[in-house]
């Protein structure tokens, strides 16, 4: 299986961080956002990623290279300045990710999601889920009998984690330009059924505001000391 990381976003809620340094590579305990996905996902065995660029796009093969460093190997899909939307991002990556399912993963995220969950895939798209942070408690989607998501059904809504499997089929008839993923194809695919999902209990931090990457920060960093003391 390979994997696609989002990074072409401008990161506008993070400025300013976000000035001169794209959001990906914004440190949490030392270390870029960026680099705890390579680490996990070359734990999980996939080695083959693609990574899309866009805001200040060049500092990330800059600070990355092909990716052999941390044991995987990164291809580069640049994208416009504006960039092309979620969507539109990884529809014009698709001709190097087919003809398998791939992961799609959001690089503003941190997480202790094992990836080599996500090897089966039975419908078109399958999501990890989580339970609803306080910046987001209206939720997304549902799951229907915990596998199939669903929405407006009354049911419990979850967060969608920015973490899914994704087969090339999805895109069929999509035309290349800026569009989202959710609206345009996701949401068409769950009426008809063929969107499966998980609710994932375990870590999961959005990084979408300088508060909430100092609070992971700080977290991780805990994390750590109380390892070294053990």
């Amino acid at each position: 299986m390979k994997a696609m990381i989002l990074a072409a976003g401008r990161g506008e809620r993070m400025r300013p961080l976000t000035d001169h340094i794209p959001k990906p590579l914004l440190k949490v305990a030392g270390k870029p956002l960026i680099i705890y996905h390579l680490e996990s996902l070359r734990a999980a065995g996939i080695t083959e990623l693609v990574i899309n660029t866009s805001y200040l796009g060049e500092l990330l093969p800059t600070a990355l290279g092909d990716g052999r460093h941390w044991g995987v190997k990164i291809i580069y899909s640049p994208e416009p300045q504006d960039a092309l939307g979620t969507g539109g991002g990884i529809l014009q990556a698709l001709p190097l990710l087919e003809p398998e399912p791939f992961l799609v993963i959001n690089s503003d995220i941190w997480t202790d999601y094992k990836f080599e969950h996500m090897s089966s895939l039975h419908g078109l798209a399958h999501l990890v889920l989580v339970s609803n942070p306080l910046h987001h408690p209206q939720g997304d989607f549902s799951l229907e009998d915990k596998y199939f998501v669903r929405t407006g059904l009354g049911l419990e809504r979850l967060t969608f984690s920015g973490i899914s499997v994704l087969r090339p089929e999805l895109f069929t008839g999509c035309l290349p330009g800026n569009f989202p993923l959710g609206q345009l194809i996701l949401n068409r695919m769950i009426s008809k059924g063929v969107v499966t999902g998980e609710h994932y209990k375990g870590k999961w931090f959005d990084i979408g505001t300088p508060q909430r990457l100092a609070e992971l920060d700080l977290e991780l960093q805990a994390s750590s000391s109380r390892l070294v003391h053990m």
